[in-house]
């Protein structure tokens, strides 16, 4: 399993994103919400990659996450925490 390619998400940095965060327990379930994506990086422990809405306001996925993407949606798996990431454009 490779981590997350930092470089590669940047082509989501200015779309508007639906974003799902699914439980695999099933527990309650977050809404879907859609924002835009102003700027990725990782973070500076190096674990995580922050997707930034603003400057200051951020969704951070880790880095060591089963990723499965596709031109127009991005999903990661995090084992550890049982939490999927889908970051689908609008």
């Amino acid at each position: 399993m490779e981590p997350i390619n930092v470089d590669e998400l940047q082509r989501f940095v200015g779309a508007t994103m639906e974003i799902a965060i699914e439980d695999k327990e099933g527990g309650d379930q977050a809404p879907v919400v859609k924002k835009m994506i102003k700027k990725i990086q990782t973070c500076p422990d190096h674990t995580h990659v922050r997707f930034y809405f603003d400057t200051i306001s951020f969704l951070a996925v880790p880095l060591n996450s089963k990723v499965n993407q596709s031109k127009a949606r991005f999903s990661a798996s995090d084992q550890v925490s049982g939490l999927t990431y889908t970051f689908q454009k609008v």
